[in-house]
C-alpha cells in the first residue's frame, strides 16, 4: 500500500504563525495546477507496479479553494496512472469559511472525496483573530454541522492550544464544543513560533506575547484527560480518534509507508530515499511544464533510518518494536536503544509492553526531549 499526497500552495490570506509553503497570489493557480497534473504524470515509475494506493491527500496551502472540477480532475488523473484501492481514504484539507453548503453539497454528490480535515483552530473569536484566521467561531461550528447534515462522517477537526489569548478555562470550552459537535478524528497541536512568520516578527518586535510553556504543557495535560474521558484513542502525540477513524494516510507515514508528494515543496518517500520538491510556484512549474523534475533528494544512512523510526512510532500507540530495531539495524541499535532508554522507564515516561515501547501520558509532555536521547548522532 502506498499514499499521494497533493500539495495546493494557495491561501486566501496568511495565518501569522503558519511557515508551510504558499502564496496568496491565487492569479497562478491554474498554471501550478496544470504543472501539479504533469508531474503526477512524469512519476508513473515512482512505485513498483504492484503497488495499490491507499489515501489520497489534498493539502496545503487550502486546497478547499479548488472547484470540484478540479478535485475530480486530479483524481481521475491518479486513477488513470495508478492503481487506486476501491475504497481509498480521499481527505481534502479545508477552511471553514470555504465549506458552504452549495460547495459540501457538491463534494459529496459530485467527487470521491470521503474525508475531510477543517482547519478550526479554536471556536474562540479572539483565538482566531490572534492566528489572522480567514473565518470566525460561528462558521467553524455551522461548517462541520453541515459537512455531518450532508454526509461527512469522516471528519477531522484541527485545534491549537497554547496561545496567550487562551486560558484553561477557554481551552476546556473549545474541546466542550469539539465533544458536542462528536467529531470523529481530532489533532491538537501546540502554536509554536517559527521563524520568517508573521507572529514570529509580533513576538520579536513586542508587539504581542509570547505563548508560556508552562501553560502549554497543562493545556496538553488538559487534553489528554479530556479525550480520555469521552473515549478517543490517543494514537500519536497530536491525533485522537474515535473507533475506527485513524486517519490512514498520515499513519502510513508515522509506519515508514511510501508516498509521492506532488506539488511546490512536497516531500515523497519511496522507502529508501526521500525527495522534496523546490518551495517556488514559479520555478517548479517551469521546470515541471519542461518535463524536468523540480526536486532533490538524499538516500538514507542506515543511522538515519533508524532515527527516523525511534522518531515517529516514540509519538504513536503503535510504539517502538524492539524486535525490528535488532531485525532492520542490527544488535549495536539494539543495545544503544536499551541502554537509553532505561532512565525514561525507570522515571515512568515510557512503558515496555511486550518489548514495545510506548510513552505513557507523562513521557508525551517530554516526547521531544526523550526522543533526542534515543537518537544516534551521525558520525
Amino acid at each position: 500500500m502506498a499514499g499521494i499526497y497533493l500539495h495546493i500552495p494557495f491561501c486566501k490570506q496568511a495565518c501569522s504563525y503558519c511557515n508551510f509553503h504558499f502564496s496568496t497570489l491565487i492569479i497562478h493557480k491554474n498554471d501550478v495546477l496544470k504543472a501539479m497534473l504533469h508531474e503526477i504524470e512524469l512519476q508513473h515509475n515512482f512505485f513498483p507496479t504492484s503497488t495499490k494506493i491507499e489515501t489520497i491527500y489534498f493539502g496545503g496551502g487550502t486546497p478547499s479553494l479548488l472547484s470540484v472540477d478540479e478535485i475530480n480532475t486530479f483524481t481521475d488523473k491518479i486513477k488513470t496512472i495508478f492503481d487506486v484501492v476501491e475504497h481509498a481514504e480521499i481527505t481534502l484539507e479545508a477552511n471553514p469559511d470555504d465549506l458552504t453548503n452549495d460547495y459540501l453539497v457538491q463534494l459529496k454528490n459530485k467527487t470521491s472525496i470521503n474525508r475531510l480535515s477543517i482547519g478550526v483552530q479554536s471556536f474562540l473569536e479572539e483565538d482566531l483573530l490572534y492566528m489572522n484566521r480567514a473565518h470566525n467561531a460561528q462558521e467553524a461550528i455551522e461548517c462541520i454541522r453541515l459537512a455531518k447534515q450532508h454526509g461527512f462522517h469522516n471528519l477531522s477537526v484541527d485545534l491549537i492550544y497554547g496561545t496567550p489569548s487562551l486560558s484553561d478555562e477557554q481551552w476546556q470550552k473549545n474541546l466542550d464544543v469539539l465533544v458536542d459537535l462528536d467529531i470523529a478524528h481530532v489533532s491538537c497541536y501546540a502554536l509554536t513560533i517559527e521563524e520568517k512568520t508573521a507572529l514570529h516578527h509580533s513576538i520579536k518586535t513586542k508587539k504581542i506575547s509570547a505563548p508560556n510553556d508552562e501553560k502549554t504543557a497543562r493545556q496538553f495535560s488538559i487534553l489528554m484527560d479530556k479525550m480520555q474521558q469521552h473515549h478517543y484513542n490517543h494514537y500519536e502525540i497530536s491525533n485522537f480518534c474515535k473507533e475506527p477513524h485513524f486517519a490512514k494516510h498520515n499513519t502510513n507515514y508515522w509506519k515508514g509507508i511510501s508516498y509521492l508528494g506532488i506539488g511546490p515543496s512536497a516531500h515523497s518517500f519511496d522507502g529508501v530515499k526521500r525527495y522534496w520538491n523546490i518551495a517556488n510556484n514559479a520555478i517548479y512549474t517551469k521546470k515541471i511544464l519542461n518535463n524536468e523534475f523540480a526536486n532533490e533528494s538524499e538516500v538514507l544512512s542506515k543511522t538515519d533510518s533508524y532515527n527516523e523510526y525511534v522518531m515517529t512510532s516514540i509519538r504513536t500507540v503503535f510504539g517502538v518494536d524492539l524486535s525490528k530495531i535488532k531485525q532492520d539495524f542490527g544488535d549495536d541499535f539494539q543495545h544503544h536503544f536499551l541502554f537509553e532508554v532505561s532512565p525514561f522507564i525507570d522515571n515512568k515516561w515510557i512503558v515496555n509492553t511486550n518489548e514495545i515501547f510506548t510513552l505513557t501520558n507523562s513521557g508525551k509532555l517530554f516526547c521531544d526531549y526523550i526522543t533526542t536521547h534515543l537518537f544516534i548522532e551521525n558520525e
